[in-house]
């Protein structure tokens, strides 16, 4: 049993290493929790569950908080379980979140060029958890990161780096294109054993409207769909090219080219299957990222259609990319 109190996060003029958001790195430590309080009533409750558990506890203590508002805390002892949410009453209050061995924590970056402080834990700790314990221990784990371009912001807040984290194995990269998918690949991702990158297309953010029904649904990791049939070429995408895609197979689907387009939906593990099978229909394929060309997503789906159909090819597979240069 250990408490370690940290006050942690920005607004209060500091410096560097004075203002990191780090929750995330400690959630990727299985055996402890991780407390972060909102106000001062539930900071008293969740602090003396903490002292109370018979696990290590770290217990993030916001800094902006700190002066920043007065709240009415009762003399009565109160304490607030960990590993339960506590839904916020009044105003716009943050959720508590306690997160622990056996919980199923999903962080979020705000934006994912500012994840690269956090891969040192993600590949040499939470991918590697279910070989490292010879499977007798995963780490279920959802980063949510918002990334990509088009939103008019600088560097750091633009780039496209789905194939950093598809390279490590024993974790899974998805990377949503609509609400409806997103909600219901989020859901499969927070189930899974493993540890989930979840990119999520910004560009996306508020730019079309989509149905969502009230009822579950759950999507399965590492399938791809096939949004449109069709018999003359495959075309594949993912994320926020999907919407820019569909109107141009749209466009040219009215001067009679049949075109099948396929959302890729999860990049690791990447649906082989419904790609080959595609082409071996089509012989012919080009495939639409927002990432720089070199060493990307689409250089592999080429890799594997050499690799398992080159002989069903009517031409060379083509590649419609970014440029290889930095966004500023």
């Amino acid at each position: 049993p250990l408490v370690v109190r940290m006050p942690y996060g920005g607004g209060v003029r500091a410096l560097e290493h004075h203002s990191e958001s780090r929750e995330a790195t400690y959630a990727t430590c299985p055996g402890g929790k991780v407390v972060i309080p909102s106000g001062p009533r539930n900071a008293r409750a969740l602090m003396l569950a903490a002292i109370r558990d018979p696990d290590p506890v770290i217990v993030m203590e916001p800094k902006h908080s700190y002066r920043s508002f007065r709240e009415e805390v009762p003399e009565a002892e109160e304490v607030l379980p960990l590993g339960k949410a506590q839904i916020a009453r009044e105003g716009d209050d943050l959720t508590v979140i306690a997160w622990g061995a056996m919980m199923r924590p999903v962080a979020e970056m705000q934006f994912s060029g500012f994840s690269y402080l956090m891969i040192g834990q993600w590949e040499g700790n939470a991918t590697r958890m279910r070989s490292r314990t010879h499977g007798q221990h995963s780490c279920p784990l959802v980063v949510r990161m918002p990334y990509g371009g088009g939103v008019r912001a600088l560097e750091h807040h633009s780039e496209s780096r789905e194939a950093t984290y598809a390279h490590f194995p024993g974790g899974k990269v998805v990377i949503p294109s609509g609400p409806r998918n997103a909600r219901a690949l989020l859901l499969a991702a927070i189930r899974d054993p493993d540890p989930v990158v979840f990119m999520e297309p910004k560009h996306s953010y508020r730019s079309f409207r989509e149905e969502v029904p009230e009822e579950e649904e759950v999507m399965p990791l590492g399938q791809a769909q096939v949004v449109r049939e069709g018999e003359d070429l495959t075309v594949v995408a993912w994320g926020a090219m999907m919407r820019p895609t569909i109107k141009a197979v749209e466009a040219v689907a009215k001067q009679g080219t049949s075109i099948e387009l396929i959302d890729l939906l999860t990049i690791s593990p990447l649906d082989s299957d419904t790609i080959c099978a595609s082409v071996k229909k089509t012989g012919r394929c080009v495939v639409v990222q927002e990432a720089p060309r070199s060493f990307g997503v689409a250089s592999e789906i080429i890799a594997r259609l050499n690799d398992e159909v080159l002989l069903y090819l009517e031409a060379p597979v083509k590649r419609l990319t970014g440029y290889l240069s930095l966004i500023h």
